[in-house]
C-alpha cells in the first residue's frame, strides 16, 4: 500500500508549517516518519492513502507486520479469448504476489460455455481472477489489474458506461467481491504483447489444455 506522509512542523519560535509528501510504500513511509520525528519539531504527524484513510504510525505499522505474513504486492494479469462458432471462451489469469518474504505466481486458466462476445469473455476472466484473489486470502489492500481490453479497463475504472446488460451484469458481481473482500482495484489497459502469459493461458484454455499451477520464483534461481 502507498501513502502519504500528512506532517506538522513546529518551530522554535512556535510557526507551524504543514507538509504532504508525494505517495511512498507503506514501509518507506515509515522510515522516514522516524527521521521527522528525530527533529523534536513534530507537532502532528500521519498517513493518508489514496482513498482518504489516515493512519496514525501504529495503525500502519501493525498493517505492515500483518500484510507481510498475507498476499500483497498483488499484480494481476488476465485475459479471455472467444470463440464465435462455439460460443466458448477461454480464460486466463496470472497473478504474481508475496508473501513471507517469497515472490510467488498463480497461473489459472478455464474453458466456459454461453459466452456471447469477446468482452464478455475479458469480463469472465477478470472475474476469475478475482475469485482466485479471494482464495489466496487477501484482503484490505490495492491490487493492480492488467489486461488488454481498452473497452474494459475503461468501464470498470469508471471512465466508461457499461450499456451492454450483460457486461453490466459481470461487472456488478466483480465489484460485489472485491468491495466484500476489501479490495481496491487500480485497472490498467497493455497491448496485447505486454500480456501474453495470459493471452496464452487462455488459448491454451480453449485447446482444452487445463493449467492451475502456483510456483515461488525464489526458487527458480
Amino acid at each position: 500500500m502507498k501513502v502519504r506522509i500528512d506532517w506538522t512542523y513546529k518551530s522554535p519560535k512556535n510557526k507551524v508549517v504543514e507538509f504532504l509528501s508525494e505517495e511512498l510504500e507503506a514501509r518507506e513511509a515509515l522510515m522516514v516518519a522516524q527521521d521527522l520525528e528525530r527533529t523534536g519539531r513534530t507537532k502532528r504527524l500521519q498517513f493518508a492513502d489514496r482513498h482518504n484513510s489516515t493512519w496514525s504510525q501504529k495503525e500502519l505499522n501493525n498493517y505492515v507486520k500483518e500484510v507481510e505474513t498475507e498476499p500483497h504486492e498483488i499484480v494481476v494479469y488476465f485475459d479471455g479469448g472467444f470463440d464465435l462458432q462455439t460460443k466458448r471462451a477461454g480464460l486466463g489469469c496470472a497473478i504474481y504476489f508475496k508473501q513471507n518474504g517469497k515472490e510467488y505466481r498463480l497461473r489459472k486458466n478455464a474453458a466456459v460455455d454461453e459466452i456471447e462476445s469477446n468482452n464478455e469473455a475479458e469480463y469472465a476472466a477478470l472475474s476469475m481472477a478475482v475469485q482466485e484473489i479471494e482464495l489466496l486470502g487477501a484482503h484490505h489492500l490495492p491490487v493492480r489489474f492488467i489486461g488488454d481490453s481498452r473497452t474494459l479497463v475503461n468501464q470498470m475504472s469508471g471512465e466508461w458506461a457499461v450499456p451492454e446488460q450483460s457486461l453490466a451484469r459481470w461487472a456488478d458481481r466483480i465489484d460485489q467481491c472485491l468491495e466484500k473482500i476489501g479490495i481496491y482495484p487500480e485497472y490498467e489497459f497493455v497491448p496485447r504483447k505486454a500480456n501474453a502469459e495470459a493471452d496464452r493461458l487462455a488459448t491454451q484454455a480453449l485447446n482444452g489444455t487445463v493449467i492451475e499451477s502456483l510456483i515461488d520464483l525464489n526458487a527458480e534461481d
